[in-house]
């Protein structure tokens, strides 16, 4: 059955690591590959600027590298936040960033943006926790990070479609999950950092932590949204190892990391993995998403509809945003 058809794009590439000008060339020269090649939207990963510190995982005290970091983060309101808005509307091209968000106070969140093709940012979220070493470097999301979903018009025939976004090991938390498919959305931006094939049974990694298995949280989210998934993933090649000084820590030791792909709302793969699966090829894996395959999915399995029982089960939520400073009447009001 066919009906309207969304091309997108999802990258495979090495972040500009510690490299906040290098970072937005190179988005944007993605970004303008991604719309030549005929994409309405494009997928970037997990603070691909400027680059997963994946350090954290080798010595997690780095004065130093952390300071870097942070003076090479990417603020929301900025000069290069605007050049990476006028590359979408430019390419009238959606957007997807994945980046270290750094704020006025030099504290730094995992977040993520979703660009409109006119340019506006119409998703912008933090990640609500980071995940185990990552709290070494992150602070944490508040509540108006739960709306991490929007409509995006891409006009013609494809109309408005509802895309959103999660970070990395976000995808192992159900209530949020729920939640995100709560607000309805089509495709979906699973960003992680780069990620390794699993050493096998006595591997002293986590399984949870591989390619194989980041890959499966991605294929799941599909089959339980019912949605598409944009499955993304970054590099880490000998230039990233370098810069990090990651070599004989937990991640990041061998170049790799790349294992982009795209799943169907019914869980299929529906692309080959890029370079014939060399995970330290960098590129952008393209598919043309049938949009009218998610009413047909949908029509079997609607966690948030059909297939779901809020009289005997429902989720609470607090979207209101916590603040540091609260004039007295506000909280007595509260």
């Amino acid at each position: 059955m066919s009906g309207p058809v969304l091309k997108v794009a999802v990258t495979q590439a090495e972040p500009e690591y510690l490299d906040l000008a290098g970072g937005v060339k190179k988005t944007t020269q993605l970004i303008n590959e991604a719309a030549e090649n005929g994409a309405r939207l494009v997928a970037f990963p997990e603070c691909w600027i400027p680059g997963y510190p994946g350090w954290i995982w080798q010595r997690p005290v780095d004065p130093i590298t952390n300071t870097e970091y942070i003076e090479n983060s990417l603020r929301i309101d900025s000069p290069e936040m605007r050049t990476i808005q006028a590359s979408a509307k430019a390419n009238s091209i959606a957007v997807s960033l994945g980046f270290s968000e750094r704020s006025d106070s030099h504290s730094v969140y995992i977040a993520q943006v979703i660009i409109t093709p006119q340019g506006e940012i119409a998703v912008h979220r933090r990640k609500l926790k980071p995940t185990h070493m990552e709290r070494t470097v992150f602070g944490d999301g508040s509540g108006k990070d739960l709306a991490n979903v929007a409509a995006i018009d891409f006009g013609g025939d494809i109309g408005t479609v509802k895309v959103g976004s999660l970070a990395c090991w976000e995808h192992t938390q159900p209530l949020l999950k729920y939640h995100t498919y709560a607000q309805g959305e089509a495709v979906h931006i699973s960003a992680w950092p780069p990620v390794d094939p699993h050493g096998g049974i006595d591997a002293p990694g986590l399984w949870s932590m591989s390619a194989e298995g980041v890959q499966c949280m991605s294929q799941m989210y599909a089959i339980e949204a019912g949605a598409y998934v944009l499955h993304c993933t970054a590099n880490c090649n000998q230039k990233g190892i370098d810069r990090l000084k990651t070599k004989g820590g937990l991640l990041f030791q061998e170049p790799g990391g790349g294992h982009s792909a795209v799943y169907g709302p019914d869980g299929r793969r529906l692309t080959a993995p890029l370079a014939e699966g060399n995970h330290a090829a960098e590129g952008i894996v393209y598919a043309e998403l049938n949009l009218k395959a998610i009413v047909t999915n949908r029509g079997f399995f609607d966690v948030v509809g059909h297939y779901s029982r809020p009289d005997l089960l429902w989720l609470g939520v607090d979207r209101k945003q916590k603040q540091l400073v609260v004039p007295r009447e506000e909280f007595n009001d509260a």
